[in-house]
């Protein structure tokens, strides 16, 4: 193999091949005498795919990308959680290698995704209008590619909040999942602003039958690739694929509106059974929508009634749940309201890992 792959890179105008190593302690050591900028790393070889930190550490200039045989989601999770660029599978032609950096630079940042699922436990929770505003506001801070996934099969409405008509859903993604790497995932996204795209949810709710847990998670894993933040607006109550959704991904929120006040026994008892799921505490962040009076002194009351600290709390606004739901979303949103300046703090928070 690393004969012919040579043989292709010797072959192209867009490449000089330096150098090629079979031992990872020789192309350590001997890789400085050629100040490369490119390495192409065998990560099926466990040693090298061990000492991927290395690599990024001694040449922090270059691009890195992993060569594998065929797409394992935990092992190229595992190598992008190294800070390289990405992987490509092997073989390849010369022009899988550019494509393949000019994808994965757009996403931002190297290093593992951050991934959120938002999780409610009925439904007109303020769920979606959260993830939406979120993603929006994340993208135009960090200036880093966020993806939404609407996992809500049968009745999604991201595409309404946005106002498109996508080519593609996640039952077309999930179905080509195995035959998909992800430069050719990319294409399935609906392109919302430069920084924010969508996977829509299907227009007809019997084709949420096609969607299993396991196909999610392969989605959502490949995702990352492609964005260093991943939202995932899953369908009320807990099922299968908000299950799967919320063990895998880094922090859940869990959305609901106050309206009779039941909504804060309902909190509660999710959040118990996170914690019966062993879903560690400091991943499951509530928050309430529609508090009146939203004050700081409302969320302390409301964390003593639930028991869990909370993410945050957000003004009942009718206007601009009305604008997100006339499809206006990108373009008539008031940017000095208190929701919009909690929203955006709530970015700032996850930007910085704090949740």
């Amino acid at each position: 193999m690393l004969e012919e792959l040579n043989a292709t890179l010797k072959q192209s105008p867009d490449f000089e091949v330096m150098a090629t190593f079979n031992e990872v302690n020789a192309a350590l050591g001997r890789s400085s005498m050629h100040n490369p900028s490119l390495f192409l790393i065998d990560i099926d070889t466990p040693e090298f795919l061990d000492r991927l930190p290395a690599f990024v550490e001694l040449y922090p200039n270059a691009t890195i990308l992993g060569l594998i045989s065929e797409w394992n989601p935990e092992i190229t999770r595992r190598a992008i959680g190294h800070n390289i660029l990405g992987c490509i599978l092997k073989p390849f032609r010369d022009s899988e290698i550019i494509e393949a950096i000019n994808v994965y630079k757009q996403r931002g940042k190297v290093g593992a995704p951050y991934t959120i699922s938002f999780f409610s436990p009925k439904g007109r929770a303020g769920r979606t209008t959260l993830a939406a505003l979120l993603a929006l506001s994340i993208a135009r801070k960090s200036g880093e590619a966020v993806a939404l996934i609407d996992a809500d099969l049968q009745f999604g409405d991201l595409p309404i909040f946005f106002d498109i008509e996508p080519q593609h859903t996640v039952v077309d993604a999930v179905h080509d999942l195995r035959t998909l790497v992800p430069v050719k995932l990319a294409p399935y996204f609906h392109e919302i602003t430069k920084n924010v795209r969508l996977l829509s949810s299907p227009d007809r709710p019997e084709y949420a039958e096609l969607v299993d847990a396991e196909g999610l998670l392969g989605l959502i894993a490949m995702t990352g690739h492609l964005f260093k933040y991943v939202f995932i607006d899953l369908p009320a109550g807990f099922n299968p694929l908000s299950v799967a959704s919320t063990n895998f991904s880094d922090t859940n929120f869990i959305v609901a509106m106050i309206n009779t006040g039941l909504e804060i026994e309902h909190v509660r008892r999710s959040m118990a059974l996170f914690d019966m799921r062993k879903v560690q505490r400091n991943k499951c962040y509530p928050i309430f929508t529609r508090v009146n009076p939203c004050t700081p002194e409302r969320k302390m009351q409301l964390e003593v009634q639930i028991g869990y600290p909370l993410a945050a709390i957000f003004p009942n606004e009718y206007n601009l749940v009305s604008i997100a739901n006339s499809g206006q979303i990108l373009t008539g949103l008031p940017s000095d309201t208190l929701m919009m300046k909690t929203i955006d703090e709530l970015a700032d928070r996850v930007i910085r890992r704090e949740l």
